[in-house]
């Protein structure tokens, strides 16, 4: 069914904003607007800062930076969930993170923000001297046309904003956003991610008389507002920015030392191996490394040779999530614990890690691994204070036993892992029989049990071929289907798949899009990060127990007893992680002493160095 924008706004609990001049949630000499916003704490930097600690505020402004991407686009609009969308526009936010401060941001469009002690609603004070590309000021008018068009642009924002029930102007410069629930100590930082876009370009027409359109897919460049500009669009191979000389925010103590290079370009690949051919031959300049393979055994060639090229590994304190092969319960085959279980006991970790990945990564045991958020011992009693009201929706394993992962260390315990698997497979009602001379398993309705890993890069054809043999030692059909990344992100959307690989980022202050992850809603929403398909009212309390935490205790305590729920119900096989990026480079860029803690801070903070370029080229 075909809905026009006022039916959809309707349907997603907001009607079109109208202008209200002046303020009615309180007294303006009530309200003590402050430049940042954060969960819990003071904020790092105070409101006279000059420039974030991790920055050289005289850091050299020229030179370009080169990045190589696996895939390619066809679409230049980031904000509709059609289509793979290149990076070509940047639009900036209300407000902006700093990356060595979890949760906290700081005013970038928005000069000032307030709100109450309930969180009830949120109030912005726009810059009155923010500007678009083309010259014309970012108004009230197009934070609320904002707001209202990517809900209805996109499933990811509509869901990511559901709780705001209103937005409207509230003075010349000001925007309060009004949320349906108090107490949820996110939702005025989500908003404060919200880009500004420029209505008058999005609601006027193309060069060639045709109305625009933030629903579709183009491979017009939208108009933007940041740090750079497109100056080159190939469609499908590569997209060249060029920094702007007269960006409204550069003197911002929130860019101050950033944004350093005139150009950025972004290069595209097919194939992974082409890409990184590509980077031994000086095609583009910064690769982080996802192959430990090829972080072991690629990395010696000439450049590295001659110091020309330099390899890193940047430690982060952050938290490392769940990488799992993510297991489809929307399918009837997953949805007995005892078989996702068995999947478990039948995956060779430490044959993997030692063979395939030089034995550099550590096994997920949580999901929010290397963090003080992940569940370890037995429940504390702030935790059991949560729990024990939700025990008969919950496995009593979460009560009794710290979660451990089969570990098959030895030819003995991998037998005694696969006979354990084959138990439960037996138990949960596939029994193995005979067809051909192969055993199989099938049901009591005669249905075999077979499983498709669905993946979108070869790199992991060589961890699903080794579990594809383990898996069918016990009888279970598996085949391994790679697509292209379209394909791949269409069967994606609509959870068109058995098994995937599933990853969910975590971080320091986890809160709303906990729903997304896991939450029941987001089960049959197309397009959501709940790949697994959970939908268990139990895990949904937890959940909002952490987003209405009340201080950093209560969080760490929801954050703990969620983890264990979500571990005991082996919705996931877990795989591997690291706690820091592999890196290599080209060595022309300078850099600050000290990194940010959260992020390499590449390539916003670093620079070109002249001299480093010149010797790499005398090399």
């Amino acid at each position: 069914m075909t809905m026009n924008r006022r039916t959809l706004l309707k349907l997603a609990g907001l009607a079109p904003a109208a202008k209200i001049v002046g303020v009615q949630v309180a007294e303006a000499q009530d309200r003590e607007f402050r430049h940042a916003l954060t969960l819990f704490n003071d904020v790092k930097y105070p409101p006279d800062f000059k420039h974030f600690d991790y920055v050289n505020p005289n850091a050299p402004k020229g030179g370009r930076v080169r990045f190589g991407l696996v895939g390619s686009f066809d679409n230049l609009n980031p904000y509709t969930f059609k289509g793979e969308a290149g990076s070509a526009v940047v639009n900036d936010a209300l407000l902006v993170s700093a990356l060595d401060e979890p949760s906290t941001e700081y005013g970038l469009v928005a000069s000032g923000v307030w709100h109450p002690e309930d969180r009830s609603l949120v109030v912005y004070r726009l810059r009155p001297e923010a500007r678009f590309h083309d010259g014309k000021p970012m108004t009230p008018e197009d934070v609320i046309w904002s707001m209202l068009s990517l809900r209805e642009a996109s499933p990811f924002y509509n869901f990511y904003y559901k709780n705001i029930t209103k937005v409207e102007q509230t003075g010349d410069h000001e925007v309060t956003f009004t949320f349906a629930q108090k107490g949820n100590r996110e939702l005025p930082l989500i908003t404060g991610q919200m880009p500004v876009l420029p209505r008058h370009w999005w609601t006027g027409k193309d060069e060639k008389g045709r109305q625009r359109d933030i629903k579709e897919t183009s491979l017009e460049v939208p108009l933007g507002s940041g740090a750079y500009v497109a100056a080159e669009v190939k469609p499908g191979t590569s997209i060249r920015l060029k920094r702007v000389a007269d960006y409204w925010a550069k003197d911002l103590p929130v860019n101050v030392g950033q944004d350093n290079f005139d150009e950025i370009e972004y290069i595209y690949f097919r194939d992974a191996n082409v890409a990184f051919e590509a980077f031994k031959g000086d095609q583009y300049d910064w690769r982080t490394e996802s192959s430990s393979k090829m972080w072991a055994t690629g990395y010696d060639f000439p450049a590295i040779r001659s110091g020309r090229v330099v390899k890193e590994e940047i430690r982060l304190r952050q938290v490392e999530g769940m990488q799992s092969w993510a297991l489809n319960i929307r399918r009837p085959k997953f949805q007995d614990v005892r078989v996702r279980q068995a999947l478990n006991y039948a995956f060779d970790f430490e044959w993997a890690n030692q063979n395939l990945f030089y034995g550099q990564y550590v096994r997920s045991r949580s999901y929010f691994n290397n963090s003080e958020m992940e569940a370890k011992g037995l429940p504390s009693p702030q935790e059991l204070a949560l729990l024990e009201p939700l025990k008969a929706q919950l496995p009593p394993e979460v009560f009794t036993a710290e979660y451990r992962n089969p570990v098959n260390d030895t030819p003995q315990n991998r037998r005694k892992n696969l006979r354990q698997a084959a138990k439960l497979l037996n138990d949960a009602g596939w029994t193995v029989t005979q067809d051909g001379g192969r055993s199989i398993l099938k049901n009591a309705t005669g249905e075999q049990l077979t499983i498709e890993f669905l993946l979108d890069s070869p790199l992991f054809e060589r961890i699903a071929l080794p579990y594809k043999q383990q898996l069918e030692l016990l009888g279970i059909g598996v085949g391994v289907k790679t697509v292209d990344s379209a394909q791949y992100e269409r069967r994606i959307q609509t959870f068109d798949y058995d098994v995937v690989v599933g990853n969910w980022g975590q971080s320091l202050s986890p809160g709303n899009e906990q729903r997304d992850f896991w939450g029941s809603e987001a089960a049959s929403r197309n397009g959501s990060r709940n790949l697994v398909g959970i939908a268990n009212p139990a895990i949904d309390s937890l959940i909002e127990t952490l987003i209405y935490a009340p201080d950093r205790d209560s969080l760490v305590t929801a954050c703990k007893a969620l983890d264990r729920a979500l571990t005991w119900n082996h919705y996931v096989v877990p795989m591997w992680y690291i706690d820091y990026e592999r890196t290599a480079r080209w060595d022309r860029f300078g850099r600050p002493e000290k990194l940010p803690d959260l992020s390499t801070g590449f390539p916003s903070v670093w620079w070109w160095d002249e001299e480093k370029a010149k010797k790499v080229a005398a090399k």
